[in-house]
């Protein structure tokens, strides 16, 4: 038996023989996470460079092993069969081998070295059209499952967790009216001053009083209720969920039997819909109310205001904005809901979620309003 190198790293040693084609390792101490790290290359040289026929490991030493010692050990036995050799252990205490049975069976990858290959313009329209499809057909099976379960919720209202949904609705409805306040008077305030100036060329000052209704009451009051909520709530429901999926709870729903969209979305998505037009209508009130500041200051008394609203918005405009508030509020809890529900594993997953969260329920407002544009253009509304 020839001895070709000893070593010692911490509180490991090791030494390495070679008799008739057999090279065997004999690792004496702890074999753990502080430890392996040390000894890991090395050990992968010994296979490298003498190319045995077969490999022994003599763990007869070894004192201490965690999950860090047995990576090291399968590392071992994979790239001695991938050569071409055989791989054994011997003398690994029992409570070691149980933990080494245990990872066994698992297969060991490295990570990719080297500079990624980069991908073609083709292939990454193509990877982004696959991830789009996913993602669609995603969301197509969600809302069908959301669909069913409110209908079942319609038929059964002693079903629906109306304790969560009130809460839900004080927290993302009650709470959010200040800021929705805000927003919709500095809106009203900011659209009538810089409409004020050109209508003021043609000596049409009044008019501002129309565009601010019209505006307010068929567009900009649903629009922006509706990405506040998507920046405010829909981001809530999924780190709320997320948080819940990264902790096993939605898992642990699903073991009891428990639909976690009948007892954690529905209550969510009930909440969002009944409180987006309540919010819708704060924010058009307070657009007036903004509009209304402008026109005094210009000189026009505020009934003559009032007169030139109620003459240039009907109740069909405010109808038509509150039909689209109600669309606004089902897609972004919805899709909050979803992408909680959908959050993975990691330290980032649930700002990941969070994030894509706003980012899709944005997105999906735009794309809605777009459809009812042209909706209500084609109905003559």
């Amino acid at each position: 038996m020839l001895a070709l190198e000893t070593e010692k790293t911490a509180s490991i040693g090791f030494r390495v023989s070679i008799d008739s084609g057999t090279s065997t390792l004999f690792v004496v101490g702890r074999l753990d996470v502080h430890t392996t790290g040390g000894v890991w290359q090395k050990a992968l040289r010994v296979i490298e460079e003498s190319h045995p026929d077969r490999f022994v490991v003599d763990a007869s030493g070894v004192t201490y092993c965690d999950g860090a010692g047995i990576a090291l050990l399968l590392k071992l036995q994979d790239r001695q069969r991938s050569a071409g050799g055989s791989f054994a252990i011997v003398s690994l205490r029992e409570v070691f081998h149980r933990l080494l049975d245990l990872y066994g069976n698992i297969p060991v990858t490295e990570s990719a070295q080297g500079t990624p290959t980069r991908l073609s313009f083709v292939e990454q329209v193509g990877r982004v059209s696959l991830e789009v499809g996913h993602n669609l057909r995603i969301l197509v099976a969600f809302t069908g499952q959301l669909t069913v379960t409110l209908f079942r919720a319609a038929a059964h209202p002693h079903h629906v967790r109306w304790r969560d949904m009130w809460h839900v609705a004080e927290l993302a409805g009650v709470n959010a009216i200040p800021i929705v306040a805000l927003i919709g008077f500095l809106l009203g305030l900011i659209m009538a001053f810089q409409s004020a100036i050109p209508m003021r060329r043609f000596g049409a000052d009044i008019f501002v009083a129309n565009l601010i209704g019209l505006s307010m009451l068929r567009e900009l009051g649903p629009l922006m209720t509706a990405i506040l909520l998507a920046g405010r709530s829909g981001s809530a429901f999924a780190a709320e969920l997320g948080t819940m999926k990264v902790r096993e709870e939605i898992d642990a729903l699903s073991t009891m039997g428990l639909d976690p969209v009948r007892f954690l979305v529905v209550p969510r998505v009930l909440a969002a819909v009944s409180m987006t037009p309540l919010l819708t209508i704060f924010a058009n009130l307070f657009g007036l109310i903004g509009g209304a500041v402008v026109m005094i200051s210009l000189g026009y008394p505020l009934v003559t205001y009032g007169n030139q609203l109620l003459s240039a918005v009907h109740l069909g405009d405010l109808i038509s904005g509150l039909s689209k508030s109600l669309a606004f509020g089902l897609v972004v809890a919805g899709v909050g809901c979803l992408r909680g529900l959908q959050t993975t594993t990691g330290a980032s997953a649930v700002g990941e979620s969070t994030t894509s969260a706003v980012v899709s329920g944005i997105i999906l407002i735009a794309i809605l309003d777009g459809v009812f544009a042209v909706l209500f253009y084609s109905l003559g509304i």
